[in-house]
C-alpha cells in the first residue's frame, strides 16, 4: 500500500497493492495495524454501502458529537470524492480537497473528524463503501451546501446532477460556522 499527498491536513489518500491475473484481482481494503501506520488510527463502528446513478450528488455531509471519521472507498465504478475542512482555526478552514475514487486503482480516502464530505457519481452506477468512526445519529447530522460559491468545488459541469432535497436545501458555510464544535488542533 502506497500514501499519497493531500493538500488539507489530516485528510489520508491510500492506495493498496492490487494482485491481478487472468482469473481477476485480490487487494486488502482494510487492515488496522497498516492503515494505522499511514495515519488511519481510528477505530470504526460502523460500515456503509450506498449505490448511486450517473450525476447523484451526496453531500456534504458531517456529524457534530463526538463527530464521525470515515474510510471512503468506490468498489464499483467511480466518484468524485470531496472533502472540506470545517476545523475553527485551521489554515485551511473552508477549502475542499477533490479526489477520484475507482474500481480501477481502488484507492481510498480517509476524511477524519472535522470536514464535511460528499461525492459525485462519474459512472453509470457506483458501489461506495465506508467504514465510519461513531453510529450514525440523526439528531447530530449536519450539511453544508454542495453548491455553495464560498468553497469554490468544481462539480462536473457535464452532468445533471441528481441532489436529494435535504441536500439542496443545506446552509451555507458561513451561516453555520459560528455552530460548528471542530477545532484545529
Amino acid at each position: 500500500m502506497r500514501r499519497r499527498p493531500t493538500e488539507l491536513a489530516g485528510l489520508v489518500l491510500l492506495e493498496p497493492d492490487v494482485h491481478g491475473d487472468e482469473r481477476g484481482f485480490f487487494a486488502e481494503t482494510f487492515r488496522c495495524d497498516a492503515w494505522a501506520a499511514e495515519g488511519v488510527d481510528v477505530t470504526f463502528v460502523q460500515d456503509n454501502h450506498s449505490r448511486s446513478r450517473r450525476g447523484t450528488l451526496r453531500g456534504l455531509h458531517f456529524q457534530t458529537e463526538p463527530g464521525q471519521a470515515k474510510l471512503m472507498r468506490c468498489a464499483r465504478g467511480e466518484v468524485l470524492d470531496v472533502a472540506v475542512d470545517l476545523r475553527r482555526g485551521s489554515p485551511t478552514f473552508g477549502c475542499s480537497e477533490t479526489v477520484v475514487l475507482d474500481d480501477r486503482e481502488m484507492r481510498q480516502l480517509f476524511v477524519p473528524v472535522g470536514f464535511a464530505h460528499g461525492f459525485c457519481v462519474l459512472s453509470e452506477w457506483a458501489d461506495v463503501t465506508y467504514k465510519c468512526s461513531s453510529y450514525y445519529e440523526p439528531a447530530t447530522e449536519r450539511g453544508i451546501a454542495y453548491d455553495d460559491s464560498d468553497l469554490g468545488i468544481a462539480w462536473p459541469a457535464e452532468l445533471d446532477l441528481v441532489v436529494s432535497d435535504r441536500d439542496r436545501s443545506a446552509p451555507r458555510l458561513r451561516d453555520v460556522v459560528d455552530e460548528l464544535p471542530f477545532r484545529f488542533a
